[in-house]
């Protein structure tokens, strides 16, 4: 026989392969509707997913049983990981669409067939994968290293396809003739004959681990509030979301009466009810208990999934309420932009319950098994049952060791890296709309992110669109990123739960203070805000950054522009302003904040704006750069320099404008790297100063 410890590895690193197919797939898909802000009609490629209605025709079940068409769909799943290398977006999708269809009729196909052995260690391999890739996204500070990195993407490549192989030519895809038949298929389990309601439940339980546990930062996003009381960090409390997901993986082995199972359901409820309505630690502690939930019930449910004498119906059934789950999370967010989007907007807190709902059904119904009682019916293999667990227990624990050292070692390095800022009077402000750290060919590329803000040399920064947590828009955190990778603090703003499409700041200098503000908007998206003070060294300076509405809902936006004077007008003495507010030099908005917020534009002779503007008071303005974007995202960076005056109430701002470097001292010039001053815009695919700047200020004598 096969050694079980191969199997169990394999299956996992196929597991690993299938879940990143199905992370990969919706921010592929959410890609082309981000360039429109509407509709485009790609998303059918969602219907990837439903695969496995196929296989409710009997010739297709036939076929894909078939051992030759098994393996075929097999190594098309783990090929699909190549749509990395693909020259453009469009052939990307196209691709992981291919490879998310397949994985789930291989899914479908040896979940329901072969023994029970090989089932229960294949069901085993799919959970173990999500653990696998939790910890890989620990080692890549979040990002899946399969989408992120060529290198790590073609030695994944090979070890799923060496997996694949293996289990080809164990016989792992062979399978007597009795077996082909759905009718046969489940004779060595117990019968579940309600297809349709496990079905909902199972794929509930799919799209909650993917939307809610789909990195271990993710919990601390939601549970994060401003500084100095933020909750658990991600980094390096994410660990503990590890753990609980682990340790619920091991209660799952135990038998429970229909007590404990009702006061397990019970508090995952009550868990899930505290994420989205406790705060910073409370809301994280809530967050994973849901998660010792979660893991708990995945084998029983996923036991009474597999009992199901329908195979194509009940994995369409799951992959139909998965479909509709993940659409339904695009709406709470992204309601201005969808139709109907007005009826669901910012109700998260429906679709938690319907899936708590749907997993509760199941859940307190039927025998209380775990996995392998389901399968051990009728086994004489109890043995090799026996074997399996102890190697999947190791695997698990392996898998959670590796992760943890991940966490510690990052968490080490990052710390000596903060706080390295030299004392200064001189600091620069800068702000991007980032677009969750997709290039404008559908690419994540923080690398490319992080080599442009370190090379602008900016002290404070603000990127507008930063929340990529939701899982339409990858489940990752550019926040921590970026943190980690310049030697930044951060703040990540306001929750991911709280439906923005994010705002950050990161700093060279530590944050003494953050408040998180969502901006009125009864029509349109929730606007971000977040005001800070920043200790440069002894000189603390305030800072307001925020992200305004569309153009096109004018109540929101008057309502946002008056909200975010009074942020100003509070502030102290010493504020910047850094903000994206859709609209006009010396439009209404625009005048709002100037007069009643009592700032200053950073050169308001610059009339060719419409987004992102710069503003201060109490500091001495030194420099204006506009950068172009050369593609890495939609709009370009504005940075502003400034100095810290010796006397608030006693100190002559800059008046006069130079656009000649040599007439400044060389300590406040823009890097060179972005070339020289330029009119109008810069076309060439390279980060160039445009729009008439560098501008750079001076006294009049």
């Amino acid at each position: 026989m096969f050694p079980l410890w191969k199997a169990v590895l394999s299956e996992s690193v196929l597991g690993y392969i299938s879940w990143s197919l199905y992370h990969a797939l919706p921010p592929m898909i959410y890609y082309f509707p981000l360039q429109t802000l509407a509709l485009t009609g790609i998303e059918v490629f969602a219907v990837a997913f439903f695969s496995p209605i196929f296989l409710t025709i009997g010739p297709f079940w036939r076929l894909a049983n078939n051992e030759y068409v098994l393996a075929f769909l097999r190594l098309t799943m783990v090929g699909s990981l190549a749509s990395y290398h693909a020259p453009n977006a469009s052939i990307r999708l196209l691709i992981l669409a291919a490879g998310v269809s397949s994985s789930l009729l291989v899914q479908t196909v040896t979940w329901w067939s072969g023994n029970s052995l090989q089932r229960f260690i294949r069901i085993w391999g799919f959970m173990l994968g999500k653990i696998m890739l939790l910890v890989l996204r620990i080692w890549y500070t979040s990002l899946n290293p399969v989408w992120s990195s060529q290198v790590a993407n073609s030695v994944i490549l090979t070890i799923g396809f060496i997996a694949a192989v293996e289990q080809i030519h164990s016989g792992g895809d062979k399978r007597k003739q009795e077996t082909n038949k759905t009718g046969n298929v489940i004779r060595e389990t117990a019968s579940h004959p309600h297809w349709f309601l496990s079905g909902i439940a199972f794929g509930s339980l799919m799209f909650l681990t993917l939307w809610i546990f789909g990195e271990v930062s993710l919990i601390s996003r939601w549970a994060v509030s401003g500084h100095p009381h933020t909750g658990p960090d991600p980094n390096p409390y994410g660990g503990t979301v590890l753990l609980g997901l682990a340790q619920g993986l091991m209660l799952s082995f135990w038998s429970w009466s229909s007590i404990i199972s009702f006061a397990l359901f019970l508090i995952g409820l009550a868990s899930s009810a505290g994420l989205l309505y406790l705060h910073t630690w409370s809301a994280a502690v809530a967050g994973n208990i849901l998660g010792v939930f979660t893991m708990c019930v995945w084998p029983q449910l996923a036991g009474r999934f597999v009992s199901c004498p329908h195979p194509g119906k009940a994995m369409s059934t799951a992959m139909f309420a998965y479909v509709l789950e993940l659409f339904f999370c695009v709406w709470c967010t992204a309601y201005k932009f969808v139709p109907g989007g007005v009826y669901i907007r910012e109700s998260s807190h429906l679709l938690l319950g319907f899936i708590m709902l749907c997993i509760g059904i199941e859940f307190l119904t039927g025998p209380k098994k775990d996995l392998s009682s389901v399968f051990e019916v009728k086994s004489n293999q109890k043995p090799f049952f026996k074997r399996s667990k102890n190697y999947i227990k190791l695997l698990l624990w392996l898998l959670v060791g590796v992760g943890l050292l991940g966490l510690g070692l990052r968490y080490k390095t990052y710390q000596k890296k903060l706080g390295q800022g030299v004392p200064k009077r001189d600091f620069s402000a800068m702000i991007w709309p980032f677009r969750f750290g997709y290039d404008n060919e559908g690419w994540s590329n923080l690398e490319g992110s992080a080599n442009l803000l370190n090379q602008t040399g900016a002290d404070f920064i603000t990127i507008i669109e930063s929340d990529a947590s939701k899982p339409f828009i990858g489940n990752h955190d550019p926040t921590m990123w970026l943190g980690e990778r310049l030697g930044f603090y951060t703040d990540f703003g306001p929750s991911t739960r709280d439906h923005t499409w994010g705002i950050m700041a990161l700093s060279r200098y530590p944050i003494v203070k953050s408040t998180h503000h969502l901006l009125p908007s009864p029509e349109g998206e929730i606007a971000p805000a977040i005001s800070l003070t920043v200790n440069f060294t002894g000189k603390l300076v305030d800072f307001v950054v925020a992200h305004f509405g569309n153009e096109e809902e004018d109540l929101d936006r008057k309502l946002q522009a008056i909200a975010v004077s009074n942020l100003l007008k509070t502030s102290s003495k010493q504020v910047v302003f850094l903000g994206y507010i859709t609209s006009a030099p010396g439009s209404r908005d625009y005048t709002e904040l100037i007069k009643n917020g009592n700032v200053k534009d950073i050169d308001s002779t610059d009339r060719d704006r419409w987004c992102s503007y710069i503003m201060y008071r109490g500091v001495i303005r030194l420099g204006y750069a506009r950068i172009s974007h050369a593609g890495l995202s939609d709009s370009e960076v504005q940075m502003a320099k400034f100095r810290i005056p010796d006397h608030v109430d006693s100190y002559v701002d800059n008046d006069r404008i130079v656009t000649d470097p040599s007439q400044v001292p060389e300590d406040i010039h823009f890097n060179p790297r972005f070339g020289s001053y330029k009119d109008g815009h810069n076309y060439v695919p390279i980060h160039h100063f445009h729009m008439s700047t560098p501008k750079y200020f001076k006294r009049t004598n």
